[in-house]
Parts: structure tokens; C-alpha cells; sequence
């Protein structure tokens, strides 16, 4: 068994102090974090309910907006989220229901259906995989296949006319989806200012 001298134990001592040190400090900043976690999905969810109008949906329309409901079981209202730009130029709006998110464009702006933060982004990065993650679900017998996303990108002359998502699934999903969506918008506007 080694002897230590008194300055090497010293040493040691020192660094065990550090040790424990740094090992509170990582503790409190994980903490810290978690407390930071959840003020922030607080505020996200105040922000998502402030910024909904809600509207009702006349019967007539209903009929032909839903055809693939059950009988028997009717959407009794919509949400619209409107997305504008941080100046308040309205960009889009956001159609939410039950189980559909409809991503309409305002009619003043075109938007290229080719732009990157709607085909690399949000397509290829954002509903793609959240298509197939329900498709895994599906196959290992979680999620029945009626349940799975889907999404539609219907465009005219090259312009985006609309974007619907069909089961979008939980709250979480519908908040994340509702981000992308806005953020892609935001950065498709700003490319049809820069090429004005």
C-alpha cells in the first residue's frame, strides 16, 4: 500500500472538492433546465390558445368539408390560427379540427410549391417521417391504419393552394406541426421579397 505525502494527499483532497463540486453544479444546471422545459411548453400553450380564433362550421359545409367522418359523428367547430409575419402582414391561415390541418395560403401571396422550406423542410424533414413513424406503428400493431398521417400538397400553376394533414395524432404533434408550418410560411414569404 502506497504512502501518500502530505502534499499529495493535498492534492487529492483538492480534487475530490472539484469532483464534488462540478457534480452539484451539473446537478443544478440539469435542474435548472427542466425547470426552464416546462415554463417554456407553459408559454407555448398559452401562446397556441391566444392565437386561435374560433369559428363555427355551417352544416352545409360540413357535409362536403368531411366527407370521410363516421355517421353519426360531426365536427362541431374549427380553429383558425392565423400565421403572420413578426410586422403583421398575413401570410396564411392554419384550419385546425379533430383530426385535419389545413394550411391555406393568403391569396395575395404565391408561394413556389418547389421552394426548399416546403419540400426540404417541412415535407421531407417534418411529415415524412411523422408518415413513417405511423406506418411503424401500424405494422408492429399500435396505431390502426386509418389512423395514420397523411398529407395532400395541392397546387395550381406551380403555386401553392393548400396543404391538409390527416391525423395529425396528439396535442404535441399538433404544436410541432403548427411551428414548422409557421416557420416554413415565414421563410417562403421572404423568398418572394427578394425576388420582387
Amino acid at each position: 500500500m502506497a504512502i501518500l505525502s502530505k502534499e499529495e494527499d493535498s492534492d487529492l483532497k483538492r480534487l475530490a472538492e472539484m469532483k464534488a463540486y462540478f457534480e452539484k453544479k451539473i446537478s443544478d444546471s440539469e435542474r435548472e433546465t427542466e425547470r426552464l422545459r416546462s415554463f417554456l411548453q407553459a408559454v407555448d400553450s398559452v401562446l397556441a390558445e391566444k392565437s386561435f380564433r374560433h369559428v363555427k362550421i355551417p352544416s352545409e359545409a360540413q357535409a362536403t368539408a368531411a366527407p370521410e367522418m363516421p355517421a353519426g359523428k360531426e365536427r362541431q367547430a374549427s380553429e383558425v390560427w392565423p400565421i403572420t409575419t413578426p410586422e403583421g402582414v398575413h401570410l396564411a391561415d392554419l384550419q385546425i379540427t379533430e383530426s385535419e390541418l389545413t394550411l391555406v395560403p393568403d391569396p395575395n401571396t404565391r408561394y413556389d410549391v418547389t421552394a426548399p422550406p416546403l419540400r426540404a423542410f417541412l415535407v421531407a424533414r417534418v411529415l415524412d417521417p411523422m408518415h413513417m413513424k405511423d406506418e411503424e406503428s401500424t405494422r408492429a400493431g399500435q396505431l390502426s391504419a386509418d389512423k395514420v398521417l397523411t398529407y395532400e400538397v395541392a397546387e395550381d400553376g406551380g403555386a401553392l393552394k393548400s396543404l391538409r394533414v390527416r391525423n395529425y395524432g396528439d396535442q404535441r404533434r399538433l404544436t410541432e406541426l403548427r411551428n414548422a408550418m409557421r416557420w416554413t410560411v415565414r421563410r417562403m414569404y421572404e423568398k418572394t421579397l427578394q425576388t420582387r
